[in-house]
């Protein structure tokens, strides 16, 4: 049976990715510009920006770190799930159209250092690689959580040592990046979404049926804990709270704000929101039933790795050709997030360090291939950092989610609706951000058991603070800044 299911799996992952490297090398056929590269020319439908963002965004994560982390601790995770719901549709509500309208009056911009400097007429060049260096940093700590996954994957699936597991993931991952840019991972997400979504309303509902409905998934689960079965078991304020704060992170993670930046027409917004929002919120229902299940049914033999919940019931409820296709959706995660994360990365050195400060004068064919160059750099340095196997995604998801949301979530939101905000006050909300969360990681206890909250609040708070505080006492912004300010919001 074990052979048959690597048969059937390897053939299905190897026929996924034959389908991938397709997208990747019709995307290059019209991938002409450093434009087309890293935001697609701006013509993305509703349907793809709403499901792009979405894969991208919820990764393995989705896949191995939330049912992993349910199957752990129980339903006290759902405050996870209902802040990434929250704050989604706020981001939806009060930032996709804004910004995609600002970048657009901002000369353009194609990333977010660069509409940061043109929104605040930031002629020394430091808001952007200040931006690009809080990007640099964190999305190779976010890509090695999708690396540990990949390599997670191919391990329990294939037997393959972790290392080894590690490289031909990354392998498969970069290639189509590589090649296409922002089409090929938009193209690419959008199937994956969907493929994800499936999978994660099949694997809890048959796992559901098969162990006999829910009243024996409940009940086995309290034969093992009565307070794993509810939301407040072992919680405090401070806790949930701090789960909660998870929804901060949207309003800063430039993979996910670059899909706002691509939709072809503004007024599109509220069709990819509902699409968006469907989709996120029942993958999210899906992903923590799959974690109860998997706590039920390997009550007698408990599994030695936690976010190998989702792989191992998939792999003992459906046939081998099923179970190889519904793996191949814990892939499609992965994959979908760090193709995201080496664009965002690549177009930070490309756009924002390459052109901005070395060749101003640089060819557009001279510009993709410096994005191509730069994918697979930050590519290997995430490939090294996730060689220690005891690593877990959702920690270096949450590390790095963090750091986004502190850093750029107060940036952009007050940038789009505060016409006096300035240059000095971005500059500081970044920094404040960045080192907030990086600081704080590190301490742990405090009175009441305040550094135990979740990094990013603090460091969002402050950095809102920091970009008031910094707006309101230098000067003031110029006229040319508030005429541009009111062409966004007629």
């Amino acid at each position: 049976m074990e052979a048959e299911l690597n048969v059937a799996t390897l053939v299905t992952f190897v026929l996924y990715l034959v389908v991938m490297l397709l997208f990747g090398l019709l995307a290059y056929r019209v991938t002409n510009n450093l434009s087309d590269y890293i935001l697609g020319g701006r013509r993305l439908g509703p349907g793809v920006t709403a499901l792009s963002a979405g894969a991208s965004d919820m990764s393995g994560w989705l896949l191995l770190g939330l049912p992993g982390a349910v199957y752990a601790a129980g339903m006290n995770q759902i405050w996870i799930a209902v802040g990434l719901a929250v704050g989604a549709l706020l981001n939806w509500l009060f930032v996709a159209r804004r910004l995609r309208r600002h970048t657009v009056i901002a000369d353009d911009a194609i990333t977010l250092p660069d509409f940061l400097e043109r929104r605040f007429e930031d002629d020394t060049r430091i808001l952007r690689v200040a931006s690009a260096v809080v990007i640099l940093v964190f999305f190779t700590f976010y890509t090695s959580s999708g690396m540990v996954a990949g390599a997670t994957l191919f391990e329990n699936t294939f037997g393959l040592d972790y290392n080894t597991a590690l490289f031909v993931g990354a392998a498969v991952i970069i290639v189509y990046t590589f090649l296409g840019g922002f089409l090929a991972v938009s193209w690419t997400d959008f199937l994956q979404g969907i493929l994800m979504f499936c999978a994660l309303l099949l694997v809890p509902a048959v796992g559901i049926v098969s162990f006999g409905g829910w009243g024996e998934v409940s009940s086995t689960v309290a034969g093992i804990d009565p307070g794993r079965l509810s939301v407040w078991h072992e919680m405090t304020f401070l806790s949930v709270v701090s789960l909660l704060a998870w929804g901060l992170g949207y309003f800063g993670q430039p993979h996910i704000l670059a899909r706002f930046m691509a939709i072809r027409n503004e007024d599109e917004m509220p069709r990819a929101m509902g699409v968006g929002m469907t989709w996120m919120v029942l993958s999210l229902i899906g992903a923590i039933f799959t974690g109860m299940v998997a706590m039920a049914w390997f009550a007698d033999s408990p599994l030695d790795d936690q976010e190998a919940a989702f792989i191992m019931m998939n792999q003992v409820l459906f046939n081998p050709w099923v179970a190889g296709i519904l793996l191949a959706a814990i892939l499609a995660a992965i994959m979908s997030t760090i193709d995201s994360q080496l664009l965002v990365s690549s177009s930070a050195l490309t756009a924002d360090f390459y052109r901005a400060l070395i060749r101003e004068d640089a060819s557009d064919r001279e510009l993709v291939w410096v994005g191509r160059a730069a994918v697979l750099g930050v590519a290997i340095i995430a490939t090294l950092l996730a060689m220690d196997d005891d690593s877990l995604v959702l920690d270096l998801v949450a590390y790095a989610w963090a750091g986004f949301g502190a850093a750029f979530g107060p940036v952009i939101i007050l940038s789009l609706f505060w016409k006096e905000m300035t240059r000095n006050g971005a500059l500081a909300g970044l920094i404040v951000g960045a080192v907030t969360v990086i600081v704080w990681e590190g301490l742990s206890g405090g009175p009441g058991g305040i550094f135990d909250v979740y990094e990013i609040l603090p460091g969002f708070i402050l950095a809102a603070l920091a970009v008031w505080v910094f707006s309101v006492t230098g000067p003031r912004p110029s006229a040319a800044l508030r005429v541009q300010f009111e062409r966004a919001h007629e």
